[in-house]
């Protein structure tokens, strides 16, 4: 009987020894299992973050790309005339040629169709002038190479250095760019 116990004894501390290693068992997996949640979270942590860079990235990239499409859609209509005013300017030119012809005689043929080109030639003026396009007329100015452009030079006494003395040909302003230079005749010493 005592063998019987003794066994019984044996067999209870196995079944406990064998629950412990199974208890054992369960925790280790249990903290493995919870590490690797914790790896996971990391990650995930880690994917959410790098997700937001790019988000932000992304958003300040479509921010600006707003803003330039803006810029140049508002700068085209600025200057959308620009075109149609580099036409006409050679016209206005002609005009004011024909227009320098008058004689004062306004007897003769000739000057009742000067006249006529005066009027045609106020219009285009008063027309360039609605849409913010402005003469360069620089007479007695310094010299600038962003408005003007000098074709000749001459050396006058009584002027200063890089003075312009003529126009020879107006130059143009559309709103705040230049569309065409004055040509000019500059003072050099």
């Amino acid at each position: 009987m005592e063998k019987v116990k003794d066994k019984n004894k044996t067999n209870e501390n196995e079944k406990k020894e064998i629950k412990k290693e199974e208890k054992e068992t369960k925790k280790d997996k249990k903290e493995e299992e919870i590490e690797n949640l914790k790896n996971e979270i990391l990650d995930l942590k880690n994917k959410n973050s790098e997700l937001e860079d790019k988000l932000i990235r992304n958003n300040a990239e479509l921010i600006n790309f707003k803003r330039r499409k803006e810029e140049e859609t508002s700068r085209l209509l600025k200057y959308s005339n620009e075109d149609l005013v580099k036409e006409i300017l050679p016209i206005i030119d002609n005009f004011e040629r024909a227009i320098n012809m008058d004689d004062d005689n306004l007897e003769d043929e000739v000057s009742k169709f000067l006249e006529g080109f005066k009027i045609i030639y106020g219009g285009l003026t008063d027309v360039l002038q609605k849409f913010e396009i402005k003469v360069i007329n620089p007479v007695d100015e310094e010299f600038d190479p962003t408005y003007h452009q000098a074709v000749l030079t001459d050396n006058v006494e009584d002027k200063e250095d890089n003075i312009i003395l003529e126009v020879l040909q107006k130059g143009y302003m559309l709103k705040d760019k230049v569309i065409r230079p004055a040509m000019v005749k500059v003072n050099k010493k």
